[in-house]
């Protein structure tokens, strides 16, 4: 299988993983290509495909709300623009972001290989959070320091998603970010995640 349909499926699967993971359900057909941005909540889904790869992340992280971390850069509301009653701005129904998932031993699907500890796992998130504010590439962090699966050849993009597809705490952080705008680390049972809001 291709490089390209090999990592749509990843995605379809993993996503899939964090719906069972919240009790939602399966998005309607395929996601577009999306990204994330950084908060202290949960993450999940993108495109849906076969779940021919079984995942041990349980789709992008979805869980848990505050904890530990810091919690600067949470967003404020979502797309700009006022409504026609002049209300304030109109929530999107659905969006695009990029994240970096840091997961810990214990954190939900985390893989034998992840050793480090629930500190060692927020101080490395704290660094993706400050390297990514401070203009760092997006997509390059989700290389260097992601522990989704097939994470890096995404850039950490989640596609498109709409409200009940990801974790709850994952959600209100994506969803309060502004277009460009990247959160403050986001705790789920998967992990610590920093999200960029990409459309």
């Amino acid at each position: 299988m291709s490089r390209a349909l090999g990592s749509m499926v990843a995605t379809a699967a993993f996503g899939l993983v964090l719906l069972g993971a919240c009790g939602g359900t399966a998005p309607p057909k395929a996601a577009e290509s999306a990204s994330a941005a950084p908060a202290v909540a949960s993450v999940s889904s993108a495109p849906v495909a076969p779940p021919a790869v079984t995942l041990d992340i349980s789709a992008t992280p979805l869980a848990s709300g505050s904890g530990s971390g810091s919690g600067s850069g949470s967003g404020s509301g979502g797309d700009a623009g006022a409504t026609e009653t002049g209300k304030g701005p109109e929530k999107p129904s659905r969006i695009t972001a990029r994240h970096v998932l840091i997961q810990y031993m214990g954190a939900q699907s985390a893989g034998p290989s992840i050793v480090r500890t629930k500190e060692q796992a927020l101080a490395v998130a704290q660094e993706v959070l400050r390297r990514a504010k401070a203009g760092d590439d997006f997509a390059r962090l989700a290389v260097e320091f992601s522990d989704e699966p097939n994470a890096g050849s995404r850039g950490g993009s989640l596609g498109r998603f709409g409200h009940g597809q990801m974790v709850h705490e994952f959600e209100d952080a994506a969803f309060a970010l502004s277009v460009g705008q990247i959160s403050g680390i986001v705790e789920t049972p998967f992990g610590f995640h920093v999200i960029l809001r990409t459309e």
